[in-house]
């Protein structure tokens, strides 16, 4: 890998020097249908020829390629000698002229990674499906090309595949296919892009099935840079719109839903951006063995094919694929139209898309609670993240692609949202969206840093943003919030005033607009209701809110009302005493979602005991009427009692949880969500005798709960906690997988395979991921997944010093997302002792050398296992 690395420092050099014209790159997949070869790995043709300008004639570049082997290099018009150019990762180009065309034919490996060109053959029925995956810079991998995202070029496509695929690519297919090799192959050729950069180029090949719509608008003549869309101005803008999966989930697929959610979003965008979508088509592919959500490659995003749902999920599933459909829409114009720079901005198209995503969500789709969703499992991700040593500003230091890498965050994402959501709060929607629509017009087609976009906004808005992005943009850290009360002798408040604290590592007060809430029981209904509620501008240590003087006394106060701002909320004590008996009394489900999520806070922080957590869930959780919460809450329950619980309490609240979760189970509405996802969380913490016959009996047909439907993914997941128990063994796994032999089926067949509480499993499944590079990326996942369960700690304890042993050699043998995935994976957490922290310790101590990436993913996992020891203790002395 650190040959592959590309640093900031080059990567300004090289854009100062080039401009580049454009991109033919011609892509031969016929091989991926042959037998593979008896050595090395299975690759396929890539010709590239990139015509580019240079500010310095007789300067040298390079253009980078990740190549099993380079037939020629053809520098205007002379051949370079291949061994003398390319070292593996890079082309060097010498003597430039003015103007240049270089052309470089390659072959390019396919891979089992998820990074480059993916070559995925489905178990079902052999046929072979291809997808590209680049972020942050594995275009290389498939084709030459200068990898940075200022760069940016039109580029066209020619595609040589099997006659029966269907190919795509970012533009529209132009004609129809070619026929060669007698017809049983063909050439696509794509249309032209507008200029966009390396990283969302794409092309998605195989039978996949299918499915078309169009998306139809009417513009008014006056509609600004409607011509951007085709759109001349004015009248009918039509959008082609595609949805595609393998030929094994098209039983499941449901294109007609995410159609709805695509066209709802392409006319809340074209509602608020005034800059109709730009980019010809809109084809959105669901592809397997995806490594993250999705991509926004324009006129062809691709999403991970669990989107495609194959037994009955909660709502929840759904609004999360809605979710993530605008996200991926947003980025149509934060990120492919207007692209920052360089990496350190990558807020600029993240935390946008994040917002927008869930604010269209809200505005335009059935999804009317996302924000609810948003407060309380968006945020948990960003509030982890911000307490990690590797926290960072929001416009974080991307010295290279290492750093770009890791930098997909729930800082980057979540953060950057939640602080865009104060903005708007801040400046106002109307400003903020003026300004985001002048920062298009400005700079479509190119690339920006985080001035060009506070400057749009500052016109918009009329505010200093160098202030605001001071504190909130480049500063890292969590503030927290507090009330502080004071009463007269009836009980009336005299004053209200909020408290701010930031770490000593992260000092920042920042300004927050909050509203703060005052509530009061019901005993009648046993309800808490809202009586009062005041917004007020929070600044320095301690902020009086005046409207609330007077106010009767609340039995809560709630800071940060309505989620406004981004901040953790603690309580005073008489607020922390009322949620303790009646947080499920609470009326309003976002203010419910903010005092679960402070209670998570509070128990991640080492304030509350973690079974005092653990007691509220099962108090509380079966009313919680939100799914999204509910399902959020059983996460965190399990990890509560995994990692923070005291260990000699841990059997009493294992046992509390699988019993609380069979109860709730069978009282939860008959063939509802709520029924599903505590069937899912009763497989997730099964553990007496009495539950695990239950879950047997579910999974044989001997037992039933009424209105249950037990399908195949649920029987997945009841069988995983009976393996890793010993009462499933290695013939009922298989014997289920041939029940739903297929991709799907084949992922959780090793991940239960791996879960099976045997030293000889447990050496299998460590071989097979660190030492062996034989499986897949889904397939390592989940046998990672599978290795390491609760309750087994004494079978992987021989593990946890030779995790320390094979970081480096792993980090330099493996691809980046393999090695992350060990590296985070098999961190011997579960371990959860003094020794393992030592451990790590030691590990970052003797090696201030490792790569930087590496030292932070050590380093990230060393501070969980320190918190959840840390918690533990106090959990304890409860």
């Amino acid at each position: 890998m650190p040959g592959e690395n590309l640093t900031r420092t080059e990567a300004r050099e090289r854009a100062a020097l080039l401009t580049v014209n454009g991109y033919d790159v011609a892509l031969d997949l016929r091989s991926a249908i042959e037998p593979p070869p008896a050595t090395g790995p299975r690759t396929f043709r890539s010709t590239t020829t990139i015509t580019f300008e240079s500010a310095q004639e007789g300067a040298t570049t390079f253009v980078d390629l990740v190549a099993e082997h380079v037939h020629s290099v053809t520098l205007n018009g002379e051949s370079l000698r291949v061994e003398e150019v390319f070292d593996g990762a890079r082309v060097t180009l010498p003597g430039l002229r003015a103007s240049n065309e270089v052309t470089i034919d390659a072959q390019c490996a396919y891979s089992r990674t998820g990074e480059g060109l993916h070559h995925f053959l489905d178990p079902e029925d052999g046929e072979v499906y291809l997808y590209t995956q680049y972020e942050p810079a594995d275009a290389r991998r498939v084709f030459a090309n200068f990898e940075q995202p200022d760069l940016k070029a039109p580029f066209d496509f020619t595609v040589t595949a099997p006659a029966s695929w269907t190919v795509l690519s970012n533009g529209a297919q132009e004609g129809e296919p070619r026929p060669v090799d007698d017809g049983t192959s063909a050439l696509w050729r794509f249309a032209r892009t507008r200029p966009i950069s390396t990283y969302i180029t794409a092309v998605v090949a195989g039978p996949y099935t299918y499915v078309t719509d169009t998306y139809r608008r009417t513009f008014g003549g006056g509609t600004s840079h409607s011509s951007e869309a085709g759109n001349g101005g004015g009248g009918e803008l039509e959008i082609p719109l595609g949805a595609l999966c393998r030929k094994g989930l098209a039983r499941h697929f449901d294109p007609e839903d995410i159609f709805t959610v695509t066209k709802q979003g392409l006319d809340f965008f074209h509602d608020h951006f005034d800059y109709p979508y730009p980019f010809g088509k809109y084809d959105q592919a669901f592809v397997p063995e995806y490594n993250i959500g999705a991509m926004e490659n324009p006129g062809c995003v691709t999403f991970r094919e669990e989107f495609i749902f194959r037994g009955k999920v909660t709502d929840t599933s759904y609004e999360s694929r809605a979710n993530v459909i605008l996200h991926e829409m947003a980025h149509m114009w934060f990120g492919d139209l207007v692209t920052m720079e360089w990496w350190d901005d990558l807020w600029l198209k993240e935390s946008f898309a994040d917002f927008m995503g869930a604010f269209s969500l809200v505005e335009s789709t059935r999804f009317r609670d996302g924000w609810i969703t948003f407060a309380n499992r968006r945020k948990s991700w960003a509030y982890r993240a911000d307490q990690l040593p590797s926290t960072h500003p929001i416009t974080a230091d991307i010295r290279d692609l290492e750093d770009a890498k890791l930098n997909f965050d729930g800082i980057t994402y979540a953060k950057g949202a939640s602080v865009l959501k104060q903005l708007v709060a801040y400046v106002g929607e109307d400003a903020f969206l003026e300004g985001a629509r002048r920062y298009f017009k400005r700079h479509q087609w190119s690339n920006t840093r985080l001035e060009d976009l506070l400057s749009a906004l500052e016109e918009t808005s009329g505010r200093d943003m160098a202030e605001w992005s001071k504190a909130w943009l480049q500063t890292a850290g969590v503030n927290t919030l507090t009330p502080q009360l004071t009463y007269d002798a009836n009980g009336r408040v005299t004053e209200l005033a909020v408290l701010q604290e930031a770490t000593d590592a992260h000092p920042t007060l920042r300004p927050h607009r909050v509203a703060v809430g005052l509530y009061r029981r019901d005993p009648a209904h046993g309800t808490l209701e809202r009586y009062a509620r005041a917004e007020v501008d929070v600044a320095g240590v301690r902020t009086p809110v005046a409207e609330l003087a007077g106010a009767e006394r609340p039995d809560l106060v709630l800071v940060n009302d309505d989620d406004l701002t981004y901040c953790k909320v603690r309580f005073d004590e008489v607020s922390l005493a009322t949620l303790r008996d009646h947080l499920g009394g609470l009326t309003d489900p976002l203010a419910r979602a903010l005092c679960w999520s402070a209670a998570w806070n509070l128990t991640r922080d080492g304030l509350m005991p973690a079974r005092d957590f653990i007691a509220l869930v099962l108090r509380f959780a079966g009313r919680e009427t939100e799914i999204g919460v509910l399902q959020m809450l059983h996460g965190q329950a399990k990890l509560a009692l995994d990692s923070y619980t005291a260990p000699q309490w841990r059997a009493e609240g294992s046992r509390l949880l699988s019993e609380g979760a069979v109860t709730q189970l069978r009282q939860a509405e008959p063939g509802s969500g709520h029924q599903l996802a505590w069937a899912r969380f009763l497989a997730a913490v099964a553990s007496g005798e009495h539950e695990l016959r239950l879950v047997q009996g579910l999974l044989d047909g001997t037992a039933r709960i009424d209105g249950l439907e037990v399908d195949q993914e649920l029987r997945w997941a009841f069988l995983q906690p009976l393996a890793a128990e010993g009462l499933a063994d290695e013939a009922a796994v298989n014997a289920e997988l041939a029940r739903d032999d297929t991709a799907s089926g084949k992922r959780h067949q090793v991940r239960c395979l791996a879960a099976r509480p045997s030293a000889a499993v447990k050496a299998q499944a460590w071989a097979g991921v660190v030492e062996s590079d034989a499986l897949s990326n889904a397939l390592v996942e989940a046998t990672i997944s599978g290795f390491d369960q609760p309750g087994q700690t004494e079978l992987t304890a021989p593990y946890a010093p030779r995790y320390f042993e094979v970081l480096e050699s792993v980090w330099a043998s493996r691809s980046i997302e393999i090695a992350m995935a060990i590296v985070r994976g098999l961190f011997p957490a579960s371990q959860g002792n003094q020794a393992t922290l030592d451990a790590a310790d030691a590990w970052l101590t003797g090696h201030p050398d490792a790569a930087p990436a590496l030292r932070r993913l050590v380093a990230e996992s060393r501070d969980d296992l320190a918190r959840a020891l840390r918690a533990q203790r106090v959990d304890a002395g409860a």
